[in-house]
């Protein structure tokens, strides 16, 4: 398995499929890029069975870099939502995650944030802290809005962001987060479990924070938070496709979308399986339901539009 996840909570996981199956699972760790780099120059000799990563656009990309091969799967089909899926079969999500804002409960009315495009209006001038136009999460999102509103208005999104910004980008979703709390800016974009994990976890600084912010909503065209997932697909030259799938079929079972949920602050993928604490109590919102392969698939127009904004 060639996996870009490098929580050590998974290890667990692991064991278990080990334990039930007798399949061991060797692992190669490593940044998505790396890793799908590592297997185009390895070709037809590659050892992975399995690529495991977060965000659809990382999956997309090594999809395009012709990584995968299609799986037919009756658990995948009817433990995934369609939406949650590649069209044919070639990655499968089994965790979501939200693309969303973290707020000062003292400045900000949770009104004012209720739509994405409320962020790039005039009220958020030189008060929005956001990650770098490289960042895979970022990408997804404007991809996303390029899907639902076309590239001449998320284009005009883009552009609003930028001229919001409290200050040029740095550093990843916490520290958006903490930078709100410090009063760098008003408003963060970040995922939803890494505001979740500093509200939940043992750093009480970061608990600190969470006392003060306050995780928001959006809407994008009035149905819902745009949601991206964690997932994988079997690779194109598999040595073991059999073990890959039943390990895939694994991830996607309910006792594992638990399991990673309680101990990654992710959100289940299957709507039969509820969210654990302490995801539960930051559960109660509604997903958007666009396609993340459709998402997925605007990341170079996305890039584009960033760059040609001034986007770092």
């Amino acid at each position: 398995m060639y996996t870009a996840r490098h929580y050590d909570s998974d290890q667990a996981l692991y064991d278990r499929f080990t334990q039930e199956t007798g399949i061991k699972i060797n692992r190669i760790e490593g940044r998505p890029d790396e890793l799908v780099a590592r297997m185009k120059s390895e070709g037809a000799n590659s050892p992975a069975d399995l690529f495991i990563t977060a965000d659809a656009g990382a999956l997309w990309r090594a999809q395009q870099a012709g990584l995968f091969q299609p799986t037919v799967s009756e658990t995948l089909t009817t433990r995934i939502p369609a939406n949650l899926r590649e069209p044919g079969g070639n990655w499968y999500g089994f965790m979501r995650r939200a693309r969303v804002v973290a707020y000062d409960a003292a400045t900000v009315k949770p009104e004012e944030i209720d739509d994405y495009a409320k962020l790039a209006g005039p009220r958020f001038k030189g008060k929005i802290c956001v990650r770098s136009s490289d960042s895979v999460y970022n990408l997804s999102l404007v991809g996303a809005l390029i899907e639902a509103w076309g590239p001449d208005r998320a284009g005009e999104w883009v552009n609003g962001i930028v001229a919001n910004m409290a200050r040029p980008p740095e550093g990843g979703d916490r520290d958006q987060i903490r930078a709100v709390a410090a009063g760098v800016c008003e408003v963060a974009i970040t995922n939803s479990y890494y505001y979740i994990r500093m509200a939940t976890g043992d750093d009480a600084d970061d608990r600190a924070v969470t006392d003060k912010v306050k995780l928001g909503f959006p809407n994008l065209d009035g149905k819902g938070a745009h949601v991206n997932i964690s997932g994988g697909g079997v690779a194109k030259n598999a040595p073991n496709q059999a073990n890959a799938v039943k390990l895939l079929e694994f991830f996607a079972s309910a006792d594992s979308q638990t399991h990673i949920s309680a101990n990654n602050n992710e959100y289940p993928a299957s709507p039969d399986v509820p969210a654990p604490p302490p995801v539960d109590a930051y559960a109660n919102f509604t997903a958007n339901p666009m396609s993340v392969a459709a998402f997925a698939a605007r990341q170079p127009a996305a890039q584009s539009l960033m760059s040609a904004a001034g986007w770092r």
